[in-house]
This record gives C-alpha cells, sequence and structure tokens, in this order.
C-alpha cells in the first residue's frame, strides 16, 4: 500500500491539493486557447455548451481520474493494472500523453516568456507589428534560449518536491494570477474605439457577443463543430485523460473530502478560462470588429499585442501585467505535466526524485529546443489527417491531444463503467464519508455517454469525420 507516499510527500491538506490541481488546470489552454475557441464558434454558444459539458463529461472525467489515483496511490502507468489485471497498456498509453506534450509545452511558455520580456522592456510598439512573432519563431537562437529558460524553471520547481515546490509555488501563483484577471477583465469593459467613418465599437459590445448566444445562422454541422471543439478545450484545460490529476490524487490523503475537491478545481480552471475570455474578446471586438474575433491561434501572439500598444502606456502596462500572468498559468501547467513524468518514472525504477528529475530534465530540454527550431532549422510541414497541415510543434499537439486522449477517455470509460464498475470510483469519492453529489449523472455519463462521444472525437481526429 501506499507506495507512492512512502517514498515521496504528499499535499499538506485540501487547500494545498486544490490550488495546486487548479494550477496545473489553469495554463495555455485557459489564456489561449478558451479564447480563441470562443470567438471561433460564436462566443456565446460555445460559451454555453462548454459549461453543460463542463458539468456533465468535465465532473466525470475529473472525478474519476482523482479517485483512480487516490485509492491506488500509484501515478497512471501502475493504476490501471491496480484496478484490473491485465489493464496496465492503458496505464502505458496514458504516460505517453504527458511525455509527449512535454516536448512542446516549455515551447509556448518560452513564446509567453519573451512577449512578457519585450513589453516589460518598453518594446509593445515592436510587439505589435506583424511580422514580430515571426521573426522571433524562425530565430533558433532566440526561441531555443526562451524555450530552454522556460523548461528549466519547470524543472526547478517539480525538483523541489510535492510540498515543498509544486504546492508551495501554486499558493503563491494562483492568487496573483486570478487578481491579474479580474482586473484587466474589468478594464477592458471601458474600453470605446471610434473608427475613422463614425463607428463606433464598445467593450461591453464585445461582452455581449462573449456571453449571449446567437443561433441566426446557426446549423447542425457547425454545431457538431462547436460541440467538438468544447470538449477539446475541457480535455485540454481539466488536465483530464493525460495521467496529471492520476498522478495529483496519489498524492491527497484519505481524509480530504474529494467531491468538494472535483467542484473547486473545476470552478476556479473555468473562472479563468471565462475571465480571459473576458479580457481578450471584448478588447479584439473593439478594436477589430468581427475581423479581428477570426485571428484563431494567432489571437494571443497577434491581435493583442495590436490591442495594448494602441492603449499608449497604459497598454503597455496592461500587455506586461497579462503576459507576466500568463507565464505563471503556463508554468503552473508544465510543471504538472514534467510531475506526471517524474512521479511515474520513479515507480518504474523506483528511483528518487531529484536523481530522475535532473535526468528528465535534461533529456527534454534538448527536445524542447529541437522542437522550438521546428520553425526555423527543422521546418516541415506534414498534412494531417483532420486537414490541417503541421509543423513539429503542431504534429506533437495531434498526436497527443486530439489522438490520444480521446482514445484514452474511451478505454478509461469502458474499464469504469463496465468492468470495474462505477461504484469503484464512487466508493472512493465517499471515502471521507461525504456522499458523493451527482452519482446518477456520473453512472450514466460513465458508461453510456463518454464512449460514444469519444469515438466521435476519435473519428474526427482521425479525418473520418469534417
Amino acid at each position: 500500500m501506499n507506495e507512492k507516499n512512502s517514498k515521496d510527500s504528499s499535499f499538506s491538506g485540501q487547500l494545498g491539493f486544490v490550488l495546486a490541481a487548479a494550477a496545473s488546470a489553469v495554463g495555455v489552454g485557459n489564456l489561449w486557447r478558451f479564447p480563441y475557441f470562443a470567438a471561433k464558434d460564436g462566443g456565446g454558444i460555445f460559451l454555453l455548451t462548454y459549461l453543460i459539458l463542463l458539468v456533465t463529461f468535465g465532473y466525470a472525467l475529473l472525478s474519476s481520474d482523482l479517485a483512480i489515483g487516490r485509492r491506488t496511490q500509484l501515478s497512471s502507468i501502475k493504476a490501471y493494472g491496480a484496478m484490473k489485471p491485465g489493464w496496465k497498456f492503458l496505464g502505458i498509453l496514458t504516460f505517453f500523453v504527458p511525455a509527449i506534450i512535454m516536448t512542446y509545452y516549455a515551447v509556448i511558455g518560452g513564446w509567453i516568456t519573451k512577449y512578457a520580456v519585450t513589453f516589460l522592456t518598453g518594446g509593445g510598439a515592436a510587439a505589435a507589428q506583424d511580422d514580430y512573432f515571426v521573426g522571433f519563431i524562425t530565430s533558433p537562437v532566440e526561441s531555443g534560449f526562451y524555450a530552454a529558460l522556460f523548461m528549466l524553471a519547470t524543472a526547478y520547481v517539480v525538483y523541489r518536491g510535492v510540498e515543498r515546490g509544486i504546492e508551495a509555488s501554486s499558493r503563491i501563483i494562483m492568487p496573483i494570477l486570478l487578481i491579474t484577471v479580474i482586473l484587466i477583465s474589468l478594464y477592458v469593459l471601458t474600453l470605446e474605439v471610434h473608427d475613422p467613418d463614425g463607428t463606433v465599437r464598445t467593450g461591453l459590445q464585445g461582452m455581449a457577443i462573449y456571453f449571449l448566444p446567437n443561433f441566426e445562422g446557426l446549423t447542425l454541422g457547425k454545431y457538431i463543430q462547436i460541440v467538438l471543439d468544447a470538449m477539446s478545450q475541457m480535455f485540454y484545460s481539466l488536465s483530464v485523460a493525460m495521467g496529471i490529476m492520476i498522478t495529483y490524487g496519489s498524492y491527497v490523503k484519505k481524509e480530504v473530502n474529494l467531491n468538494q475537491s472535483v467542484s473547486q478545481i473545476a470552478i476556479v480552471d473555468t473562472a479563468v478560462a471565462v475571465l480571459a475570455g473576458m479580457m481578450i474578446i471584448p478588447a479584439i471586438f473593439a478594436f477589430s470588429g468581427m475581423e479581428g474575433m477570426a485571428a484563431g491561434p494567432k489571437l494571443m501572439f497577434v491581435s493583442l499585442p495590436k490591442v495594448f500598444n494602441s492603449l499608449g502606456i497604459v497598454g503597455i502596462i496592461i500587455g506586461a501585467a497579462f503576459f507576466m500572468m500568463a507565464i505563471f498559468a503556463a508554468l503552473t501547467s508544465c510543471i504538472s505535466v514534467l510531475e506526471a513524468i517524474v512521479a511515474n518514472l520513479m515507480e518504474i525504477f523506483h528511483a528518487g526524485r531529484k536523481k530522475v528529475t535532473l535526468i528528465a530534465s535534461a533529456f527534454y530540454t534538448v527536445v524542447t529546443v529541437v522542437i522550438s527550431l521546428g520553425y526555423s532549422l527543422f521546418y516541415v510541414e506534414v498534412g494531417l489527417p483532420n486537414g490541417s497541415t503541421g509543423q513539429l510543434l503542431d504534429i506533437m499537439d495531434y498526436i497527443s491531444t486530439a489522438c490520444m486522449m480521446p482514445i484514452i477517455a474511451f478505454l478509461s470509460a469502458i474499464l469504469i463503467g463496465w468492468l470495474v464498475k462505477p461504484e469503484w470510483i464512487i466508493g472512493e469519492m465517499e471515502a471521507d464519508g461525504s456522499a458523493m453529489p451527482r452519482k446518477g449523472l456520473y453512472r450514466v455519463v460513465i458508461r453510456y455517454v463518454a464512449p460514444v462521444i469519444m469515438v466521435i472525437l476519435a473519428l474526427q481526429a482521425f479525418g473520418f469525420i469534417n
């Protein structure tokens, strides 16, 4: 029993665990991915769809991962085998998700760090130029340096361990992040832009687009794509189906109320994502109208710096605060990805945290630099089955999030729903004496609904559904 905690520390209590797990969930997905999906998919319609999926699928998947981790006291690579003999393969498959994500997450963290340095040193006007982002990522020296720097910062926190490293950093970072997001969100509501032709656009109008669903022109095909985008974002944002929450669950003490923890993690994660949309979408609309809302993945690195630069000295300050906050968010998520890898390797090789962290970090620093050079020295263009074209980073992201995560979630739902039965999870969720709310919903989602939706997501990823 307790193989994990006999060789490593655990979270000090419920608050420390919730902050660390929420910090893991809050990351680039909240500040970068969520706003551009919301802008692309009609604002309010996407938001409403995401919230419905969150309280059904998100609740089921997050509860499952945390309960598996705490009941087995093992990281993902061994946890599934402990649940059911012969299912260790699912743990191995799950382990490969963070192992692949780790190859590129620090690259994106490096991009954010570069923009934070640029705004802090008064270079906001340069960052607002159309060719700034491309110029940076195609520079082998600069892109490689910032990616390696971010990777080493991540390694330092994981090296210090669960309580002194992950929990301690999360206790500082999460409150700062939340306060910064709220302040910037409130400021953008005051924006008012006058075009030369007399058109006036305000932050409040952009907020209405973000929050109020508009069903005009919506077809079944378009809505299916919105659902798939929202589901994909939920995986990415909640850190489910990648072994991270199983690992974090294995550090949780038995007296912690997992039911409350699931709700608190989901609320914090969703609040940051929604607030990020409140920061970005009204600002983009005020300065660029509906056309600016279609910027897609470039929203954060191309469109947003233009908005900050248009605000003069206030925009430079806000831009610096925003990208510093984004560094915090990306760092906490990157920490959780590396922690999932380190925890699994510690169990496999029966080695200490510091030794494993040093070896894994050295390996991933090299790989991170290689991926960062995928836009310069190692540039490739590969056609992906879903119809998109990708470079090295895009390929790694496609394999890990679009392909592997739906397959893992499908197999996990079959294991829990039909083999060990939902009561296996429910029993652990109620181990502290509290009743699991929505257990009837949990049974239905994990047995019947999740497998069907996961198959649809997988078919989309492999190009069978467009």
